[in-house]
This record gives structure tokens, sequence and C-alpha cells, in this order.
């Protein structure tokens, strides 16, 4: 199964268009109670997001907003804690030797189910400049013309 398979439940589209995404890793998400219920639900939203290593090795992403599950009960969790992710040890060192060079940080892409456990696409990023962004969307555009005028083409 490709990497970032399974059913996508949120995607960070914003992280693509602010960042050069240099490679993905796959992390599992430590949960509380009724979160998994709310991330079924579609209730996730990655907007502002990103991840950090704290002192002890560990990674933790914060700003990610899991509402309170509505069927839920006094116990509901804080929307926006900071979360573990579960990484393996060389993982965890490789990004922090690429994210202490200037420049790069550590962006969630996409929250999906896999084989019935919550997971997150992370990826080592480089912000893009102003002029990058104006680059990538007039290549959309004519890339999506392109398309246009081969369909009209077919269709005639």
């Amino acid at each position: 199964m490709p990497r970032g398979a399974g059913r996508t439940i949120a995607q960070n589209k914003k992280a693509r268009y602010d960042y050069f995404i240099e490679e993905t890793f796959e992390a599992g998400i430590v949960l509380q109670g009724t979160e998994i219920k709310s991330i079924r639900n579609g209730r996730i939203n990655l907007k502002d997001s990103f991840a950090r290593v704290n002192k002890n090795g560990e990674m933790y992403i914060h700003n990610m907003h899991i509402s309170p599950y509505e069927q839920g009960n006094i116990y509901n969790h804080d929307p926006t804690r900071a979360r573990k992710l579960l990484l393996h040890r060389k993982e965890i060192d490789k990004l922090v030797g690429q994210i202490q060079q200037k420049g790069y940080s550590i962006v969630p892409l996409k929250v999906y189910i896999k084989n019935g456990v919550a997971k997150v696409l992370i990826g080592l990023a480089r912000g893009k400049k102003k002029y990058d962004k104006r680059e990538a969307l007039k290549q959309k555009q004519v890339k999506r013309e392109m398309d246009r005028a081969i369909k009209d083409s077919l269709q005639k």
C-alpha cells in the first residue's frame, strides 16, 4: 500500500501552496477518548497546524483542531491541545537535523484512516517566497487551459 493510502479525512491544501514539500513521513497520533469518533466524522481542521520536537525528543502536533464529539459526555477533550505523534527514532532524528537548517519546518499534509487507525502525513517543508507562489498559480492555470483545450478538441 503506498504511503498516504487510506480513507482521507482532512487535507491541508494551503501547506502545498505555502511550502515546497521535500519529504513526507507517516505518523500515528495519540488520541484521547472521543477524538477518533470526531475524526471519523470529519470534524478536524489542519489549518495553521505544525509539528515540533520537544526537549525529550518526542514530536507533537500543535494547533490541529478536533471538534468535541456531539454525543460525547463531560469528559470531552480540548480541541487544540498538542497531540503526540508516533514516529521511529531514526525518523525524528532525521527531521531534527533537517529543521535545524534555516527555513525548514514540519507541517501536516493530511489525516487519514488506515487499517482502522488515524494517521497523519507530515512533510518536511521549506517556505515559498511570494514569486514562487505566483509561478505555481501560473503553471496551474496553464495546465487547466491545456486540459480544457484537449477536452474541447476531443469533443469535436
